[in-house]
Order: C-alpha cells, then structure tokens, then sequence
C-alpha cells in the first residue's frame, strides 16, 4: 500500500483535501490527455473492453511493475493512439490525482498532456473511434467516463498556455 495525501486534487474529485489514503499497487494508473492545435482529442470505449464500454475517454493505463509513470504514459500512447516519442512536440507530467471509483475505492492516478502535430491518430481495439474538441467543449460529451473532469481539471494549465514553459521538450532528430 501507497499512503498519499490528497491535498492536489481538484474540488471535484470526491475526496477531502488534506486525507490520508491507502492506495494498493494496482489502483495505479496514467491519464494522457492528448492535444492538437488546442484541441484535445477524447476516445470512445469500445464493446471489446471489459469496462466503460461506449464512454469518451482519455489515454490510460494501469501503471506496470518497473516502469516509471512516463515509460508507460509513453507505451499507452504508442499502443493506443500510434503516437511514437518522436511525434510529440511537447510531453509534460501534471499533477497526481487521488480519486474514487464507483464503490468508493480511491486511484492514484499519474496525469501527462502530450501535445502533437499529427492530427490523425490509429486507435487500437480499446476504442472504435476518437474526437477532437476544444477543452471547454469537452464536457458536452454527457456519456463520458466520471473521472475526466478531474483529468482535465487537473491538467487545465498545460492545455491552456500552450508550449509556455516548458518542463520536458523532447528532442527531434
């Protein structure tokens, strides 16, 4: 178990500021919100996964033995979207979030916006299609999964300014 204060997260999020949880290993996850041209573009669950089926969506992973949040951030974006390291013009970790599912159970959940010039994306058989939107439309989509509110709350600044100041730039060849 992970003892995390949840002091960070957003008014939204379903806990108090300032409170002790336990979080287990496999509560642990990674949220990459994908951005092009100020928009974000959100994900449709498919009928193939074993939950959220139908609900818009950002990237997200659980978080695997040995890899660090941005390693999988990184791996989830490659598997999900076809975006490779390469393609991202700018890659950023925001906030980590503390919140609950729908029993209660609270997640640690990693937040990344990855900012890209390609504005077509290949999704793979966890969604059957995705939509570009600007961050203040995104909360239109009435069928998308509870948490993502907090996500994009959580990583609202990076969206908003653009490349500003940078904390990690990757480097193109």
């Amino acid at each position: 178990m992970r003892k995390i204060i949840t002091g960070t997260n957003p008014p939204n999020s379903g806990l108090a500021l300032d409170e002790a949880v336990d979080i287990p290993p496999e509560h642990t996850v990674i949220a990459v919100i994908v951005q092009w041209r100020g928009r974000i573009a959100l994900f449709r669950r498919s009928r193939r996964t074993g939950h959220d089926r139908g609900l818009w969506h950002c990237i997200t992973g659980f978080l695997e033995a040995g890899a660090t949040p941005e390693q999988q951030a990184l791996e989830e974006l490659r598997e999900e979207t076809g975006l490779l390291e390469r393609d991202l013009l700018d890659f950023r970790q925001g906030p980590d979030l503390v919140v609950p599912d729908g029993s209660g159970n609270p997640w640690l959940v990693h937040t990344f916006t990855a900012l890209t010039a390609k504005r077509r994306l290949r999704v793979n058989w966890e969604h059957d299609s995705y939509r570009w939107t600007t961050p203040s439309k995104a909360r239109r989509f009435s069928n998308r999964v509870p948490w993502l509110d907090n996500v994009l709350d959580a990583t609202s600044t990076l969206q908003h300014t653009g490349l500003g100041r940078q904390r990690h730039r990757k480097q193109r060849d």
